[in-house]
């Protein structure tokens, strides 16, 4: 079965290099060369400064891995390997699956999470995000009864794209309890780990928590570095590294040797990196906060619990597609439709780790000025 069109992917391929401002982008502010190798302890710099652009090993440089297993309570350097993110999902999912198993993932997701089981023959159960009176909710009940005696994987995704919504550290063991009973490989995407603002909230990575727990996580969102394509998967299993890897001869084969050498620059310098992208986001929060309340009427404004994007709800005449396209043509600024996540009620994605965030949601401002107010509903603020 062929891989179908990733949707979110071709629209911020159409319009993410031609538009003034972007206004979903899920990413943190990029953080420049200049910046990170001035962050360098003296013997990454000496790395750096020495590098030679030979064939790396495949499964990552051994010191970049011993910094990623540090993220990790559980995790050894070897039960980890080094992949661009999209890569990991591929291969992941490919060593795992079989045509006519089941997964069931979270969604609205991004859309790699659950179309490469698709296109292996898999039959894929929507595990759905709810919106209700007290922010997104998921229903543990409907996560049971969507199980069969085919379900062998549970695709994860918090903190959540697009949503910005978490689990409790009680909805996350009771996950975890039942995908134990069940036998369940979960493959978490937790690109968004650390980006929590109150640490409190943070749940355990699943590969910590459960000995069949996969890991998805890399250095594009929470530390502000997508252009550097580094990423990797970790688990407990060890005996999944070496099926991966020999996956992995066909398609990578190994990593970028600036890339991995500045990622370990990068997760050395985490605490740094991290309280820059928290302070941002904290920052644009309180502009979102703000805009939102004052266009209630327009607008639904659900808080993000965690992460550097939200999910918010046009409530204004049209589509959100529609809405979407007239800030582009008019204001030059993109914003995602919830559709492209195949989720529907007018929903869309704002991203709140850029430093222009402000500048994008004045020329949002500017658009609805003076234009007829619509029914409205309170926004569910939170503190900036």
């Amino acid at each position: 079965m062929a891989l179908q069109p990733f949707k979110l992917e071709r629209y911020f391929a159409k319009y993410e290099f031609k538009v003034r401002f972007l206004l979903s982008s899920s990413d943190c502010e990029s953080l420049s060369m200049t910046e990170l190798v001035q962050m360098a302890a003296p013997e990454s710099l000496e790395l750096w400064q020495g590098l030679k652009l030979g064939y790396t090993e495949s499964s990552g440089h051994p010191l970049l891995r011993a910094e990623v297993a540090k993220l990790y309570d559980h995790i050894a350097p070897d039960n980890v390997i080094i992949a661009a993110p999209e890569e990991a999902i591929f291969i992941a999912m490919q060593t795992l699956l079989a045509a006519n198993d089941h997964v069931i993932a979270v969604s609205p997701a991004y859309q790699s999470l659950y179309e490469v089981a698709r296109s292996i023959g898999c039959s894929v159960t929507p595990w759905k995000l709810e919106l209700r009176a007290n922010g997104w909710q998921l229903d543990l009940n409907q996560l049971e009864r969507s199980l069969t005696n085919r379900t062998r994987m549970l695709v994860l995704n918090f903190p959540h794209n697009p949503t910005g919504h978490t689990l409790s550290r009680t909805e996350f063991d009771s996950v975890i309890e039942l995908a134990r009973k069940h036998g369940l490989y979960i493959f978490s995407d937790e690109m968004y780990r650390l980006l929590e603002g109150d640490s409190a909230i943070r749940v355990p990575s699943v590969c910590d928590a459960y000995e069949k727990g996969i890991a998805l996580s890399g250095l594009s969102k929470s530390f502000a570095l997508p252009g550097l394509r580094i990423g990797w998967i970790a688990t407990q299993e060890s005996t999944l590294i070496e099926r991966w890897l020999a996956f992995k001869d066909y398609t990578t084969i190994c990593n970028s040797a600036p890339s991995e050498i500045l990622g370990i620059i990068a997760l050395q310098s985490k605490r740094q990196i991290l309280q820059r992208n928290l302070d941002i986001i904290r920052e644009n929060i309180g502009i979102a906060n703000r805009f939102f309340s004052e266009q209630r009427n327009r607008f639904a404004w659900i808080c993000p619990k965690a992460g550097s994007v939200a999910f918010p709800q046009w409530l204004g005449d049209g589509s959100v597609e529609q809405f979407c396209q007239h800030i582009l043509d008019q204001q030059g600024v993109m914003i995602v439709p919830g559709s492209l996540f195949e989720f529907f009620g007018n929903h869309f994605r704002i991203g709140l780790g850029r430093k222009n965030f402000g500048d994008a949601i004045g020329l949002v401002n500017a658009y609805l000025r003076d234009r007829t107010e619509g029914n409205g509903v309170s926004p569910k603020g939170c503190d900036a």
